[in-house]
């Protein structure tokens, strides 16, 4: 029975496969709980010697993931406050990144602001037709900031850009696969998850410190992220408390009543 509260939770094989999941009711949105313990998780698995890849998924059959909570993000009354609230991003985003573990994305649905961001910090992603991405952030009066390293660094900065400046259209899966953010796409959830069984299991089964070679190889060049996602955190923990803003969330909120 999934937590009314919204939980992560490891599940170990044994074979080396840890599939990390996360819930939330809200259409499995984050709230800093959950980025915090998201984050522990992945550095757990990560630092265990018996693991050999990591599938990082969320429960349900429709949204990945929504993104930052709303209910959350209209709590902030400083910008301390914002900054220490966005930064939960950022560390989730750094610790996929800084893990020696393959992180496969199993993307089953939607995914909306952060949750673009997680799919981005995912090393592989397979997702299924139903998962089309949408950043909204400039339409509440923020921006992906927090994320924009890992998005550009998958689909490049032309896709992001549409991605931005289009704050409320959602973009296809089949988009995403083309621009780079997805690696495959199938019919149905069935099928992305036999398909994510397959590939995790065979790269189980290859050399560990290969794989681990071949992770330090794919984020050359963000060394600076630790630093970079945190200030970046800053700036949309202090937009976030303009009138515009707070308005757009409380609009937001009461369409969804």
């Amino acid at each position: 029975m999934l937590n009314p509260n919204g939980a992560v939770s490891l599940n170990w094989s044994e074979t080396g496969v840890v599939t990390i999941s996360f819930y939330h009711p809200a259409q499995n949105s984050l709230p800093a709980y959950l980025l915090n313990e998201l984050t522990h998780q992945i550095k757990i698995a990560g630092k265990n010697e018996k693991t050999r890849v990591i599938i990082l998924k969320s429960e349900g059959d429709r949204t990945f993931c929504a993104g930052a909570s709303f209910d959350e993000i209209l709590q902030i009354k400083d910008k301390e406050a914002g900054a220490a609230f966005f930064s939960g991003f950022a560390r989730v985003i750094n610790e996929c990144r800084k893990s020696p573990k393959i992180i496969i994305g199993r993307i089953q649905g939607k995914a909306v602001g952060g949750g673009v961001g997680l799919a981005a910090a995912a090393d592989y992603c397979l997702a299924t037709e139903a998962a089309s991405i949408k950043l909204s952030e400039l339409a509440i009066g923020i921006g992906p900031f927090v994320i924009s390293p890992a998005v550009i660094r998958k689909v490049g900065l032309p896709a992001f850009s549409q991605l931005t400046i289009r704050a409320s259209d959602f973009q296809t899966a089949q988009w995403a696969k083309d621009k780079g953010l997805y690696n495959e796409v199938y019919a149905d959830i069935s099928s992305l998850d036999t398909a994510v069984n397959i590939l995790a299991e065979k790269l189980a089964s290859y050399h560990p410190e290969a794989l681990t070679g071949l992770k330090q190889i794919l984020w050359e060049g963000t060394e600076n992220w630790d630093t970079l996602l945190h200030e970046r955190a800053a700036i949309s923990g202090e937009l976030v408390l303009s009138e515009f803003t707070q308005q757009a969330l409380q609009q937001f909120l009461e369409g969804k009543k």
